[in-house]
């Protein structure tokens, strides 16, 4: 609750998605009230199946570590910014073992 208060009262959340687990707190009356009343759209996961979140925490953990705790951030635009570069970095130049040592764009374009 106080981190979606928190994050109301610094920006607009009108459209924004939240993707959760299916914990109680998530799942209770009052979460979902204010979710609606921030125009915030709940998404969650499955019950039972943590598969359905595996490829965003993925990303979310090479994220953490090869961008995000790497700097000191001042500004939200400097963390929109480093956030845009590290997608690009991690689709268009970071080779991914699995995916026969290709970016993800190449991996596509390669399939295409």
């Amino acid at each position: 609750f106080d981190t979606v208060k928190k994050a109301r009262k610094q920006q607009n959340t009108k459209g924004v998605l939240l993707h959760s687990d299916q914990g109680f707190q998530y799942t209770s009356r009052q979460y979902s009230q204010l979710l609606k009343r921030y125009s915030i759209q709940a998404s969650m996961s499955r019950k039972g199946n943590c598969w359905d979140n595996a490829c965003m925490e993925n990303f979310f953990s090479h994220f953490k570590a090869e961008c995000f705790y790497l700097h000191v951030f001042h500004s939200v635009k400097q963390v929109e910014h480093a956030v845009k570069q590290y997608i690009h970095f991690y689709n268009h130049e970071r080779f991914q073992k699995k995916l026969n040592n290709l970016s993800p764009y190449e991996y596509r374009t390669q399939a295409a």
